[in-house]
């Protein structure tokens, strides 16, 4: 046999640069879409057509379903789309994934493309060196675009031919004659290779290529197409594997839309492949199954066909599909909602700057957790029976803890969405949240020192006074106004931030702090109270003052987007 080691590892080359120029070509166009991506996926799935046509928009720009997918998985875990939203978008996303292949069948095998790829890489490759973000990405995306077709044009070189293998043949002939058995195990084929390969474009590419060189006929490739959508889902089902239910039951809804989609597919694929014969043969006058030159574009049509009619049928059932994949997926009654990571538990989103949103979700949710301790605290020095004392700090003393778990985890999450390419915009954000996820957890630990020092109070058995009480309370307010504030913040975008409020609480509470302390020292000599009794009080009011520098803080790292 003349097909050696090195000729396959050659194919395996090629595929590899195919599949090089695609991520580059992707990412890129992502990273030049941008916020807008972000803004078109929220804002754009009000109704389900609404919703199919952001999918389609969204895949078509960015050339990946997968990428789109797991975008929605994501943003469904983070709580910015409903899982009813998500529907609609996952059936567009499959239609976007189409373009793919009538960009091959029409560009790739009607002229020679690598005539194009170094002028193409000519002029992308000054771009590279741009110091602007988009003009960097503007020429990986042609650079991207080059990889593409070259590697797909390697691809058609490296395939063995089978005029010199017949062996190959005769192995192939064994599957190819098998009637409705043939189509199933050609689906199998499409589906695994694209859980190998992790790209249905790339299968895609490989199911032209096969067909061009005659080792499959069009019927073969198209049930390597219709595995191929299967296939695809299965990125987005490990994103949610660490996800929360929202996400897994988002990804559960794509994998069960294709399955249902192939299943009725199966039921009429011969004459379905029959009508794609006679409409490409009416256009073309030559048919798919006689000559191989005119199967990319059977393929297409076929690919296409298939996903609009698939998503025409169940546009009208999305909350039957809803309320199957609830009951299929059902929330435990066991699951009890605590403080952790809500967010950015299903991994980096496709992009950093999409990344950058999840993070942020996570911190306006942990700003949350540490209004929640403070209220906490305030209800603790009120408490005067053992049992509940104990429960409640006990409580605070679990999330004192968490809150250094959640600071590293988010602080890890955020290091590595800095090893991406992010937009000036994005760099700013990054070191913004930074700056602020540290500030949030020092507002943890302040509430545990005010904790600690209400339990010393507890245990050595010291009553405050009334109208230190009061003060406290007075404290206490203008503290919680603060930290309110803070959240209210962080749910703003940056450029919406106005930090004069923030400042007044922050200017009220340092003011208040210095009258107290001078009220200490007053009713220390007057013997208004014990020294143990003004420990306690400055201590508390202290901490409150400390605590509050935090809050402003998180405010001030806000402003500093801008």
């Amino acid at each position: 046999m003349s097909y050696t080691l090195f000729d396959f590892l050659k194919l395996v080359g090629s595929l590899g640069m195919f599949l090089y120029g695609m991520k580059i070509m992707s990412e890129a166009l992502q990273r030049v879409a941008g916020a807008k991506l972000r803004s078109i996926l929220s804002a754009m799935t009000a109704n389900r057509v609404l919703g199919v046509f952001t999918g389609f928009l969204v895949t078509t720009i960015i050339q990946s379903s997968s990428a789109t997918t797991v975008m929605v998985v994501s943003f469904v875990n983070a709580g910015l789309i409903t899982l009813m939203e998500s529907i609609g978008v996952i059936m567009g996303a499959n239609i976007g994934t189409t373009v793919t292949g009538w960009i091959i069948s029409v560009l790739g095998f009607k002229f020679s493309i690598s005539e194009y790829v170094l002028p193409l890489l000519g002029i992308g490759l000054p771009f590279v060196f741009s110091k602007s973000t988009k003009r960097r990405s503007i020429g990986e995306i042609m650079i991207g675009f080059a990889f593409l077709f070259l590697g797909l044009d390697f691809l058609k070189g490296s395939t063995p031919d089978i005029d010199k293998n017949p062996e190959i043949l005769a192995f192939l002939a064994n599957y190819t004659n098998l009637g409705f058995g043939s189509v199933l195990i050609f689906l199998a084929v499409g589906t695994i290779l694209t859980l190998v390969i992790q790209s249905s474009s790339a299968t895609m590419a490989l199911t032209f290529v096969m067909v061009n060189q005659g080792w499959i006929s069009f019927e073969l490739a198209a049930a390597m197409v219709l595995g191929e959508n299967i296939g695809t889902t299965v990125t987005a089902n490990i994103a949610a594997s660490v996800g929360n239910l929202s996400a897994k039951r988002a990804a559960f809804v794509h994998l069960l839309f294709n399955l249902m989609g192939v299943l009725w597919m199966l039921a009429i694929f011969k004459f379905f492949t029959g009508k794609i014969d006679q409409f490409v043969t009416s256009f073309n006058g030559d048919s798919p199954y006689t000559n191989p030159a005119v199967v990319p574009i059977a393929l297409s049509l076929f690919h296409t066909s298939f996903n609009l009619i698939n998503t025409f049928i169940f546009i009208w059932f999305v909350p039957q599909l809803r309320n199957l994949v609830v009951h299929i997926l059902p929330q435990k009654q066991s699951e009890e909602e605590e403080f952790r990571l809500q967010y950015i538990t299903s991994g980096l989103m496709s992009t950093p700057e999409l990344s950058l949103l999840q993070a942020r979700r996570e911190t306006q949710f942990f700003s949350k957790h540490t209004l929640k301790m403070f209220g906490f605290v305030r209800k603790l020095i009120y408490e005067k029976k053992d049992k509940k004392f104990n429960k409640m700090f006990a409580r605070i003393q679990k999330y004192e803890s968490i809150s250094d778990d959640v600071e590293v985890e988010i602080a890890n999450y955020l290091a590595e969405v800095a090893q991406g390419k992010l937009s000036d915009f994005g760099r700013r954000r990054l070191r913004s949240m930074l700056k602020l996820v540290d500030d949030l957890e020092s507002i943890g630990d302040s509430n545990f020192n005010l904790a600690r020092t209400i339990n010393r109070m507890y245990d050595n058995k010291i009553e405050l006074p009334e109208e230190v009480i009061q003060k406290l309370e007075v404290m206490f307010t203008l503290v919680e106004e603060a930290m309110v504030e803070m959240k209210d913040n962080l749910e703003k975008d940056e450029k919406q931030v106005n930090a004069t409020k923030a400042r007044e609480l922050e200017a009220s509470i340092n003011s208040y702090r210095n009258q107290l302390k001078t009220e200490h020292l007053e009713y220390l000599r007057t013997n208004f109270y014990t020294y143990e009794v003004g420990i306690i009080f400055n201590d508390l009011f202290s901490e409150c003052e400390k605590l509050a520098d935090y809050v402003i803080n998180v405010t001030e790292a806000l402003c500093e987007v801008k």
